[in-house]
């Protein structure tokens, strides 16, 4: 009789595969689960929303007097007889009385003394502003002082007794995917509570220079401007300033100032009445791939300075055109729109140190931080052009027409005396890399990879010296006819 094998695995062999699958089980990581949403917001709602404010600011113009009432000499006999007929015109037409506009926004307590935040823009202008509580009770209050970059303003009332107040927390801590609630107290209905998460950070809307916004999908409807944000903590990480909406209603995408950025800003208007920001006194470009490759610095990053202030601290620290600013007081720079925003928050008088890539290497710089100030631009009156300029020897280069600098040339563009030296561009051909540059006749040509352009000769020289090194493109300097000055990176092919 036949014998019939029954292969089995030994138990040891057995024994080492499960050791085997338990380990590289447990080098899997575990599998991610969403937090349970709270069952309710009701006890964080109850606990912050008498700290929430409405905030009614109004507007009184002054009744100009009638344009077409006729000009009478001082002392006219008919002057009277004309004031007379204004008067009894204006209370035909309802008028007569000074014109009043309002708007309502909302607010928050971060004093129990009477301290009050809110929107810049819900106050601006006013004549008169009313702080109006959840219990219905309303105060006059002051304007301590407002900060438009920010959209921040500060307001003080005084209380006949302590009010509720909030307390900021940490929106860095903050991450994508967090609940929130924001609270409102639109057109003084009261406290209007709508909840949702941090949709995303770091947003920029172009609404100033100093955008950071925490973006949300809990509602923020008309009214609730400058109400805040809060984290599940009841901490204010947020200052509801904007939506964005075809309609002008909520569609899940609203704008918060962080509390870390608003911070700052309101201990300096309760501290001074104004805002005091840090300034280096430099115009930057950012650093995009082109220009990282022609600068050798490998990626992308850092803020390029492209004009000095021979006024302002980097001046007189040594920094230089094409100095690549990578890092600023400790904290990295990763790109030209993150630099402004460092620098303004960082103390007036603060000497810091300042990481500059220069010639591919890095270098470290002290400057002292100077306080920026508003400045009002003055356009110069051109130069009026002479009646027969003289001819223009082109050189073609780069896709562009240019030209030595000249009185004619100068006189023809309105090129600045600032700008002292370089090439003039006279045309640029279209569908070319220097048009997609948004270069034009007017610019100028100061640099070419670190190099002074004094002719047309000097630019095509470099451009044939650097392509013979191997390299792919050039650095240009182009100042524009009122002296402003970035850096362009072209192709030499």
């Amino acid at each position: 009789m036949s014998k019939t094998r029954i292969r089995t695995f030994a138990p040891r062999r057995l024994l080492a595969g499960l050791a085997v699958a338990g380990a590289l089980a447990a080098l899997q990581p575990a599998p991610l689960r969403a937090a349970p949403a709270p069952e309710s917001f009701a006890d964080l709602a109850q606990s912050v929303t008498p700290a929430v404010v409405n905030i009614s600011a109004t507007t009184q113009a002054v009744e100009e007097k009638d344009a077409d009432a006729p000009k009478l000499p001082p002392g006219s006999p008919l002057d009277d007889m004309f004031e007379e007929y204004l008067k009894r015109r204006k209370q035909q037409n309802g008028e007569g009385h000074p014109r009043r506009s309002s708007s309502l926004g909302s607010g928050f307590v971060i004093d129990a003394a009477g301290i009050v935040i809110t929107n810049n823009h819900v106050i601006d202008g006013a004549n008169d502003v009313e702080v109006i509580f959840t219990d219905g009770s309303k105060l006059k209050a002051e304007i301590v002082g407002k900060d438009a970059k920010v959209d921040l303003a500060v307001l003080r009332v005084k209380p006949p007794k302590p009010l509720a107040a909030v307390k900021f927390g940490d929106s860095d801590k903050s991450r994508v995917g967090d609940w929130v609630i924001a609270v409102g107290n639109p057109f003084a209905l009261g406290g209007s509570v709508t909840a949702g998460i941090i949709s995303a950070k770091g947003r920029n809307i172009d609404s100033g220079p100093y955008d950071n916004y925490l973006q949300t999908d809990a509602a923020i409807n008309k009214g609730n401007s400058g109400g805040p944000l809060f984290n599940m903590a009841g901490e204010v990480i947020g200052i509801n300033t904007a939506i964005l909406s075809p309609s002008g209603g909520s569609i899940g995408i609203g704008f918060a100032t962080p509390a870390n950025t608003a911070q700052p800003v309101i201990e300096q208007l309760i501290k001074f009445g104004e805002t005091r920001r840090g300034w280096l006194g430099v115009r930057i470009q950012n650093v995009d791939d082109a220009i990282a490759e022609s600068l050798g610095i490998g990626k992308a990053r850092g803020a390029l300075i492209s004009g000095i202030d021979e006024k302002g601290p980097s001046a007189s620290a040594g920094f230089k055109p094409g100095d690549v600013i990578v890092t600023f007081d400790g904290k990295p720079v990763p790109d030209a729109r993150e630099l402004p925003k460092i620098v303004a928050s960082t103390p007036v008088g603060k000497e810091v140190e300042v990481v500059v890539i220069r010639d591919g290497k890095e270098q470290t710089k002290k400057v002292t931080l100077g306080r920026l100030q508003e400045k009002e631009a003055k356009a110069d009156r051109p130069e009026p052009a002479p009646k027969q300029p003289p001819r223009e020897e082109k050189t073609h280069v780069f896709g562009m027409d240019v030209v030595a600098l000249s009185d004619a040339s100068r006189a023809k563009y309105q090129i600045k005396d600032s700008v002292k030296t370089g090439v003039a561009i006279v045309k640029v051909d279209s569908d070319t890399p220097a048009a997609e540059q948004r270069l034009s006749p007017g610019d100028v040509i100061l640099e070419i990879n670190r190099q002074a352009v004094n002719a047309p000769e000097d630019l095509v020289a470099q451009a044939k010296a650097a392509k013979a090194d191997g390299r792919k493109s050039a650095l240009l300097l182009i100042a524009n006819a009122q002296g402003q000055a970035r850096f362009v990176a072209l192709p030499l092919d």
